[in-house]
């Protein structure tokens, strides 16, 4: 007797993607398409090379349609949120530029939601960022950041971090009009993304390691950061889309760690590279890491990636993709 294998998650249900090229959309594309689900990915260019590791993806020939895309373009966006049962909002500006930064970040999330409505989508998943949430001086050391924490915006204004404000009110924005709109609304927070790379070049994250690794600096700076494995908000996003319950923010972390201590994982991972031992801060008490929650993801059933893992594979993968020779 044939026992019938149970049909995958997403089964029979399309969703999209926005910005499918990226870090973290590409490795979202691909759990969706092991899931079974029929992906729309959002790119400005599907002829593009720098896409072609989305159309190498398992199961990407059958079930994953590059739609030709723009935030700013609210019928390319239509287009390809129409016959979706979900979206998925990763794409965002990644810069320190005021007005390359803040409008399209708000205006491109207005347009998605505003597309998601009008195709009558079941959930939409915004993927916010640290930078929404961690950007306050006045927090106190003993204060966890979890999901009711907000940047200061005239703290983020002041320090010219644009990057942190403009995911701070493209959040905001589109919180509000799901609301109006009625589309039901779930947040992902990542924290700093570590991990393999799918897409061929270097994304922003993971420069953070890299410049120590090829001796582009040879101090490291005191103080802390949040980390996460991709392929652990890849898995939060699908998570909180398939949960009917899951409502509200949820932040993406492993851990916080001190500059000086990336380092020595590093060192201990991988000793042949000409990695910094000295802090350029000796003066200053060494920085200490701040608490964070990631209880709402944990009660969902994800389990984080450790990470020194994480870093291993970041740097196996730079080897692999040729961005970093191999340590004699």
């Amino acid at each position: 007797m044939t026992i019938p294998s149970s049909p995958a998650p997403g089964e029979g249900q399309t969703v999209c993607v926005t910005g499918a090229g990226g870090y973290i959309a590409s490795w979202l594309v691909k759990l969706l398409l092991q899931r079974g689900y029929t992906v729309k990915g959002t790119v400005r260019n599907p002829d593009d090379p720098k896409n072609i590791h989305l159309k190498t993806l398992d199961g990407a020939a059958e079930r994953l349609i590059l739609c030709k895309a723009d935030l700013l373009d609210y019928q390319s966006l239509c287009a390809a949120i129409s016959g979706c049962h979900g979206v998925f909002h990763v794409a965002s500006p990644v810069t320190d530029d005021p007005e390359q930064m803040v409008e399209p970040a708000v205006k491109g999330t207005e347009n998605v939601v505003d597309a998601a409505a009008e195709a009558g989508v079941r959930r939409v998943v915004f993927t916010s960022s640290i930078g929404a949430v961690a950007m306050d001086p006045n927090r106190g050391p003993d204060v966890v950041v979890d999901e009711s924490c907000w940047s200061d915006l005239e703290f983020c204004k002041k320090t010219k971090n644009w990057y942190c404000y403009g995911k701070a009110v493209a959040e905001q924005a589109a919180c509000q009009r799901a609301k109006e709109k009625g589309v039901d609304l779930v947040v992902v927070t990542p924290v700093l993304v570590m991990g393999p790379l799918l897409q061929p070049t270097i994304n922003a994250s993971i420069v953070h390691i890299l410049k120590y690794l090829d001796g582009a600096v040879k101090t490291y700076t005191n103080a802390v950061q949040a980390y996460v494995d991709v392929r652990d908000v890849a898995m939060a996003h699908v998570l909180v889309y398939e949960t009917p319950s899951a409502s509200g923010r949820f932040l993406c972390a492993e851990c916080v760690l001190h500059r000086g201590d990336v380092v020595d994982i590093l060192a201990k991972l991988f000793p042949g590279y000409p990695l910094p031992s000295r802090c350029s801060d000796e003066v200053n008490p060494r920085k200490q890491p701040y608490k964070i929650s990631n209880q709402r993801l944990k009660d969902l059933g994800l389990q984080f990636t450790p990470m020194s893992q994480s870093f291993y594979d970041s740097v196996k993968s730079l080897q692999e993709k040729g961005h970093l020779a191999i340590a004699s």
